[in-house]
């Protein structure tokens, strides 16, 4: 069970674990191997065209950072077991414009599947417990071995210092660890004119993964240059408890501007969502043919490139379904 006490900044600043995390950057890049220099493809479409990636994660923050990968031009194969439950919801919006097959690592024969896909992919990104693949022979510095020149991009929680480096964890519990439930309510109350009396509030939404999805996307494309200018294997880190550490940092709006003169949530039919909104056709797969034809309005990707637009909508593929491909790349 995954469990916590809530604390306030204040009481956390005085943990051990957040003691560990104060000079934790958001990012880290590490050099875990030699490799010789990545040859650049040439005149690509999109930035990431050729880049093949093993996206073995789950639920938000790992998910999100493999589909912005896959919006500009990544071959993004995501990975999950037939052993977990499906998140339909979350499942469709984060595996757009990726492939998805399905593999039981406790199987041999799928083991060595997953093996032979390392062996020819550019990145391996992985958001399970601490040492959770390493036990499978999926660690860090194996693959590195097995796939010179490799970007391994790690997600966590709480970070790989301190007394906790080894939990489990996610958004909402970081977010009552750290003092983030705490402080929303306190501010809440005062915009209110409520007497204190904390109640856990939390943010409106899962901002902590969002922003690490995208922060861990951000980490592997400045290790794929580095592999480029350097050469090696390298290693990109990321938790949330960091990249909470880094979005308290960058201050507070006072409870007014949040809550007197913030603006309410925009709904799926209004005209400025659906102005930013384009249609996903369902992939054309075997197991998906089966299923009937659908299709998914989703937000476009926020970062718009000139040059190298972002490969979504009817330029790309939703495969709605979590084994809707075979585990193989695409060429």
């Amino acid at each position: 069970m995954c469990a916590t006490a809530m604390r306030s900044f204040a009481q956390w600043d005085h943990h051990p674990q957040a003691k560990a995390l104060v000079r934790t950057p958001p990012v880290s890049l590490i050099r875990i191997g030699d490799a010789p220099k990545r040859l650049p493809t040439e005149d690509p479409s999109r930035p990431l065209d050729d880049i093949r990636v093993l996206d073995l994660s789950r639920v938000l923050a790992g998910p999100v950072a493999g589909r912005t990968l896959a919006a500009y031009g990544a071959d993004v194969l995501l990975v999950t077991s037939p052993n977990l439950p499906a998140l339909p919801v979350i499942d469709i919006d984060t595996s757009l414009g990726k492939r998805t097959t399905q593999l039981d690592l406790r199987q041999h024969s799928d083991k060595e599947i997953l093996r032979g896909l390392c062996k020819e992919s550019d990145v391996f990104l992985q958001a399970y417990r601490p040492g959770g693949l390493n036990d499978k022979g999926f660690g860090t510095h194996e693959l590195a071995k097995l796939r010179p020149g490799i970007i391994c991009a790690n997600l966590t929680a709480w970070g790989w210092d301190g007394p906790w480096k080894d939990r489990r964890g996610f958004d909402s519990l970081v977010q009552t660890a750290t003092g983030f439930n705490v402080a929303e309510d306190e501010a809440y109350r005062d915009f209110c004119k409520l007497e204190r009396h904390v109640t856990p509030k939390p943010f409106p939404l899962q901002a902590l993964d969002h922003a690490a999805g995208y922060l861990l996307a951000y980490g592997i494309n400045a290790a794929l240059c580095k592999s480029m200018t350097e050469g090696g294997s390298w290693e990109v880190r990321v938790s949330l408890a960091a990249v909470g550490q880094w979005v308290r940092s960058l201050g507070r709006l006072s409870p007014e501007e949040a809550f007197g003169k913030g603006r309410p949530f925009p709904q799926p039919l209004d005209s400025e969502v659906v102005a930013l909104s384009t249609d996903w056709p369902q992939d054309n797969s075997d197991t998906t043919a089966r299923l009937g034809v659908h299709e998914i309005t989703a937000i476009k990707h926020a970062a718009i490139l000139s040059k190298t637009p972002a490969k979504e909508g009817r330029y790309s593929q939703a495969p709605m379904v979590l084994n809707a491909h075979p585990p193989s790349w695409l060429s």
